[in-house]
């Protein structure tokens, strides 16, 4: 019988609730919910397939051991303590995240600088040779999280953040993160109005992650399919058959039958956007499953009698931009109040102040953070 291992999977605040009931939905029994994350049990398959299929997790980290460390010393030694060839060879290369909450030692840098020599010092005196450090893309990624004087130290399985699911460029601007448009889909039903035929429409989708990541769920595509990189592939405890089967797994259940799907737009009036946007959709493996276009958000139409219209607008992080931005946000309430009957609307925005000038009476508030931004969901019944 597989052996049963407690992991806890890291997402941003107000997302802890959304990824417990995914990860039940993915047939995970055992979750508890937790400060920006939630702890679940299960074999190492059952990390692999959050890794694969979560939508809303940033990490997925397996903790190794806690042990009080208020000074350095304390850190050095309890890691140390660790059999650190049961996880890497001294072949292979490691990095180290370090956070600090309430405790003694502050300095992140300074934390990792003591694990990382705790580890290499080990390697060193048994086996006369060390692991070198790739912070980018190591082999295994040790994650240490100090709070109130306690470390916990994890195996970062997935390596770097979930919200890359390869389909976007790397350091391409990014203003709203793949795994948060996922939770702003989720928590306007998208899954559920998708089965049912309802169309997706964003008319300001920017590089385009919401339809792409829209086109995911209605596809039942895996979110980190098209991964090339997590952190479990050249860990020494890695399953190769575990994962290579939930990767055929994933490959067949997903609906390739366009008829079967519904009809996701997304629009945007830069060209510049739309053609990124165009570039994410041909990496994604959604292009025919997507239709984006440049279009002025005054010219968007409803392309079935219903479906759900989502905007993440600029909200006006600068001094003097909240006025110049009413009149983009009262052609969102005009234009959801003159052509999108039967339809439902979503606004999210990190600006009360401009959410007051759509003109219309939002029936939900959903809190999100778009970074340290917090922001609304706003639902609006457009009968």
């Amino acid at each position: 019988m597989a052996e049963t291992l407690t992991f806890f999977a890291a997402t941003a605040k107000a997302m802890e609730g959304l990824l417990a009931e995914e990860i039940r939905r993915l047939g995970i029994a055992s979750v508890r919910e937790a400060r920006s994350g939630v702890y679940f049990e299960g074999p190492l398959e059952a990390a692999y397939r959050v890794c694969l299929w979560s939508r809303v997790a940033n990490r997925v980290l397996l903790p190794l051991k806690k042990f009080p460390a208020p000074t350095p010393e304390k850190l050095y030694g309890g890691v140390k303590s660790i059999r650190w060839s049961d996880h890497l060879t001294a072949r292979n290369t490691l990095a180290v995240d370090f956070s600090s909450s309430r405790s003694q030692i502050t300095h992140t840098h300074f934390g990792a600088l003591k694990v990382k020599d705790a580890i290499v010092d080990q390697f060193r005196s048994v086996q006369g040779s060390r692991p070198s450090v790739d912070p980018v893309r190591p082999d295994v990624r040790i994650n240490v999280y100090l709070h109130e004087d306690e470390a916990t130290v994890s195996v970062d399985l997935s390596g770097e953040s979930l919200h890359l699911r390869g389909y976007r460029e790397a350091g391409a601007l990014a203003p709203l993160k793949e795994n948060l448009a996922a939770a702003i889909l989720l928590h306007a039903g998208w899954p559920e109005k998708a089965a049912a035929s309802g169309a997706f429409m964003d008319p300001m989708c920017g590089s385009g992650t919401l339809p792409i990541e829209a086109a995911l769920m209605a596809s039942n595509v895996a979110p980190g399919l098209n991964r090339k990189y997590y952190g479990f592939l050249n860990w020494l405890g890695h399953v190769p058959g575990a994962w290579k089967r939930l990767l055929e797994e994933a490959e067949q259940v997903q609906i390739r039958d366009r008829k079967l799907l519904p009809k996701v737009v997304g629009y945007d009036q830069d060209f510049r956007a739309v053609r990124v946007a165009l570039e994410n959709l041909e990496r994604s493996g959604m292009q025919g499953r997507v239709h984006i276009e440049k279009r002025e958000l005054s010219a968007c139409e409803p392309v079935a009698p219903s479906g759900l219209i989502v905007l993440n607008p600029p909200y006006g992080e600068r001094l003097g931009d909240v006025e110049e931005l009413k009149p983009l946000y009262k052609t969102i309430g005009d234009t959801f109040k003159q052509r999108f009957k039967g339809w439902e609307g979503y606004v999210f925005t990190g600006s009360p102040e401009l959410a007051k000038v759509v003109g219309l009476k939002a029936t939900r508030r959903i809190v999100l953070y778009n970074g340290a931004i917090e922001c609304r969901l706003l639902k609006y019944e457009l009968y």
